[in-house]
């Protein structure tokens, strides 16, 4: 049986698709692409304002360290009294 070299295997298929620096934003209801500048302490989800503190692994491998909490906090008592004012 010949061996196909024009194919690739599936591992190889998945490398193409990774992305190295950036990450998704850790709340649930969200999940958008964060991309930090290489450096940053800090960076904000676009989509729904969340601030996350960042770590660097290597110059251009960041990795999310967790919430600030500040400014989390802010967000969800907005969010809070928003609906409870719909009741």
């Amino acid at each position: 049986m010949a061996v196909d070299t024009n194919t690739i295997s599936g591992a190889e298929s998945l490398r193409k698709t990774r992305t190295y620096g950036k990450f998704r934003c850790h709340n649930p209801t969200c999940m958008g692409r964060l991309e930090p500048k290489p450096g940053d302490k800090h960076v904000k989800c676009p989509v729904c304002t969340c601030e996350f503190r960042v770590a660097w692994i290597r110059p251009d491998f960041p990795r999310i360290r967790g919430p600030v909490w500040e400014v989390n906090k802010k967000i969800a008592d907005a969010a809070f009294k928003k609906k409870m004012e719909g009741k």
